[in-house]
């Protein structure tokens, strides 16, 4: 079966200013690297909006309006110390969360093995009533609950290979028995938060802080664990915040990961996904500020994808 990449041009309409770090640049390297002949068997759909019975999943309506309404006419309108509007921003954010929830609905009517969300913003840090972090609405943990409140499943895996710890998904899924979430980041880091103690509600997170200048043989060493931990769990879905600023050439952290160290964890993720979910992931993009670094980790995650997606 193949591998769906869904995105949209509105993704490239959140404008930020410049020299910030999350811009419309890391798409553009993106789709160059995914337009290569390698790529041509991809499925691509443009990824439809997310409404507002979608967002309600994660955010209260409260917070949707006050989003809605801090967009900007023109110019920017920033949010935290990090993370800002344009005039474009709302449609591009209705567009990251619903890539994810029509990417889930693809893999679940058994349409595409695997998915990948080429999207932004991302979501892993905004919590249910809080942006930060570059970050606007929760589009994997809206992936997630999508799964299992129109799908009816009863088991989702998320793993998070970002640098920064993925708060949000974390504040979310707090109390969400049904959801396993794990988070591998460098700690210390901003947000300060995701340390092993950290567990939800249910003993249902997590969390694989990473020493600076850790490489792939200490990341593959942490990740073993939690890997079983999720194993034991039978993940009817499997998602994926991929986040590719583990990197060792990103510039807003300090690992060492390379490109086949991104292509292991998804091999590992996708065995999973074989073993309990008839294959079904769905990988969104979070991170990774190093342009040629991240199109070159992105087309090793996605050509993993399509490898793993071709054995279903």
């Amino acid at each position: 079966m193949t591998t769906l990449l869904l995105a949209h041009p509105d993704c490239h309409a959140h404008l930020t200013p410049p020299g910030h770090p999350e811009s419309s640049a890391r798409l553009t390297a993106i789709e160059k690297a995914l337009a290569a002949p390698a790529f041509d068997d991809l499925l691509r759909r443009e990824a439809p909006p997310a409404d507002g019975s979608d967002l309600a999943l994660a955010h209260p309506p409260h917070y949707v309006r006050a989003i809605a309404e801090a967009v900007p006419a023109e110019g920017f309108a920033q949010l935290d110390a990090d993370t800002w509007l344009s005039p474009g921003s709302w449609q591009a954010a209705l567009r990251a969360a619903g890539a994810v929830t029509a990417a889930v609905d693809a893999v679940l009517a058994g349409e595409v093995a695997n998915a990948f969300c080429a999207i932004r913003p991302p979501g892993h840090h905004a919590e249910r009533e809080k942006p930060m972090g570059f970050c606007i609405f929760g589009n994997v943990a809206i992936g997630a609950l999508h799964a299992l409140e129109r799908h009816g499943l009863e088991r989702v895996a998320i793993f998070d290979f970002d640098v920064h710890h993925g708060n949000g998904t974390q504040a979310i899924l707090w109390d969400e028995p049904r959801i396993r979430f794990v988070s591998t980041h460098q700690m210390p880091l901003w947000p300060g938060t995701g340390a092993p103690a950290e567990r939800g509600a249910h003993d249902n997170i997590r969390n694989v802080p990473l020493a600076p200048l850790s490489d792939g043989a200490a990341f593959r060493a942490a990740v073993r664990p939690v890997l079983d931990w999720l194993d034991a769990f039978a993940p009817q879905l499997v998602l994926v915040s991929a986040g590719f600023d583990a990197h060792a050439a990103d510039p807003l952290a300090n690992l060492a990961l390379i490109e086949e160290d991104f292509a292991w964890i998804t091999r590992e993720l996708a065995a999973l996904a074989r073993r309990h979910a008839g294959g079904r992931l769905v990988s969104t993009l979070e991170g990774g500020y190093a342009l040629s670094a991240l199109a070159q980790s992105v087309a090793a995650h996605v050509a993993t994808l399509m490898e793993e997606g071709a054995r279903e």
